[in-house]
């Protein structure tokens, strides 16, 4: 007798982000997938819910010093410090080229060094239309002042929020850090200076060092440590802020699987971001949204909309 399988058909794996409808919850994290035209040439990325492009500063960026890459068990740590062309040519030559592989709502990731940087980016990117929604990274720890300097503080991370979304109409989310002592009271303050929603987590600051050379590996001595190591702590912190906030959280942080989709969702998260396994399998992003229907059917889940949260209420 053939083996029975779980009926897939008429799954709803949508979901509502501030009221941008995704056909389903998976969004490539920002700076593992560049501006999508690179991983256009190996599978239609339109299949994907959204994606968050490379996180953009007002001047062009040539990064960190290289090494920047190391391997850890289960994960890797990156320095790459924000390399990016700058926001004017982002605007006149990569979101154009954007739009002729994706079709969707974008989410763009802004950075900066002041106030008044991050102001000036998010205005700018608010203005385009293919953009949806804008990803505020207070968060990444592989540049020195800004950052993640912005975001280890509730008073800051809220003053970055005020100054954005006094020039924005589109929805603010504000990517926090996992490298603090209470990432609750920071979404908190996030949530009371307006911001429509939480993106979490950013990676957590690590390093690895060289015994050869008894120097840290990468040039940067710390970088970012991402990959399915850090998903059980990228778990704990969504579902505490989930039970903190009354607004939607992207989650992310080690999600390498549809089952890990749908754990995220399970603890608060209402879209999920994959980072770090776009990078060892770029058709990742891409497998994981055709697992969700099998996975779902598994576990007896008609929509994905109705389980956001429903570890709370078990």
């Amino acid at each position: 007798m053939a083996e029975m399988k779980p009926q897939t058909a008429g799954r709803d794996t949508s979901v509502t982000l501030s009221g941008l409808t995704l056909d389903n919850p998976v969004i490539p994290a920002s700076g593992t997938f560049g501006y999508g035209y690179e991983f256009a040439e190996l599978y239609d990325i339109n299949c994907l819910g959204s994606f968050s492009f490379k996180g953009t500063t007002k001047e062009p960026r040539f990064g960190n010093p290289t090494p920047r890459i190391a391997d850890c068990t289960a994960g890797m740590i990156n320095s790459v410090g924000l390399q990016n062309p700058g926001l004017d040519r982002v605007i006149r030559e990569e979101l154009p080229r954007l739009r002729t592989c994706f079709h969707k709502p974008v989410i763009a990731n802004v950075c900066g060094f002041s106030f008044e940087e991050y102001a000036e980016v998010a205005a700018a990117l608010d203005k385009e239309e293919q953009v949806g929604l804008l990803e505020i990274n207070v968060s990444c720890p592989n540049v020195h002042g800004g950052g993640m300097g912005f975001g280890i503080c509730p008073d800051t991370a809220a003053e970055v929020t005020r100054r954005v979304k006094a020039v924005t109409r589109k929805p603010v989310y504000i990517k926090l850090s996992p490298n603090v002592t209470d990432i609750v009271s920071i979404a908190r303050a996030c949530e009371a200076a307006g911001a429509d929603g939480i993106s979490m987590i950013n990676t957590l600051l690590g390093m690895r060092i060289d015994l050869r050379t008894r120097k840290p590996t990468v040039a940067n001595r710390m970088g970012g440590f991402s990959g399915p190591a850090i998903l059980p702590v990228a778990l704990r912190m969504v579902y505490q802020v989930y039970e903190a906030v009354h607004i939607p959280i992207i989650g992310m942080g080690g999600v390498s699987s549809a089952r890990d989709v749908m754990e995220m969702m399970l603890a608060g998260a209402t879209a999920v971001e994959v980072g770090a396994a776009n990078l060892v399998n770029p058709y990742a992003a891409r497998d994981i949204v055709e697992e969700l229907p099998a996975v779902m059917a598994q576990y007896g889940i008609q929509s994905l909309q109705k389980i956001i949260g429903g570890a709370h209420h078990g």
